[in-house]
């Protein structure tokens, strides 16, 4: 009798946990109706709503880079994306065809330098900087790491 007074006990704690909740409403978790419609439609006659700003600082960040097999890419340079040939930072980018982790920067007014994926370029003095500080980053399987550690 006991076990079955305890499920029911916690069958009803399972049940009315929700209702408890329930009472509070959720409001809008994302955009409005009209909103989500407006950017459905965008979405689908593919419109790229360009914001013009323009490249700040005294060095320029290759965040990353992809490349999808449709040959669109997308370049993120100082944490912003940017589209295929489009420039908003007013900074032009040519992905290396042989290595899709480079990629060639140019802004404007200054000479094209060449990064990689995580690099950073002074753009006074043109020094490159990886963010390991001369040091390497190995890969390998662990058992093997522990051999050549011995």
């Amino acid at each position: 009798m006991k076990i079955a007074a305890f499920r029911f006990f916690i069958l009803f704690l399972t049940c009315a946990t929700p209702l408890a909740y329930a009472e509070e409403p959720l409001g809008r978790l994302f955009f409005s109706p009209e909103k989500r419609a407006v950017l459905e439609r965008q979405r689908q006659l593919n419109v790229q709503v360009q914001e013009t700003q323009t490249l700040e600082g005294a060095t320029m960040h290759l965040d990353g880079v992809i490349q999808r097999s449709g040959g669109k890419k997308t370049v993120w340079i100082n944490g912003q994306p940017q589209n295929d040939n489009a420039t908003p930072l007013g900074v032009a980018a040519k992905i290396a065809p042989g290595d899709p982790g480079r990629a060639s920067l140019s802004a404007e007014g200054e000479s094209p330098v060449n990064l990689k994926v995580g690099e950073t370029v002074n753009r006074a003095t043109r020094e490159k900087d990886n963010g390991i500080d001369g040091g390497k980053i190995v890969v390998g399987k662990p058992a093997a790491r522990a051999r050549d550690a011995r």
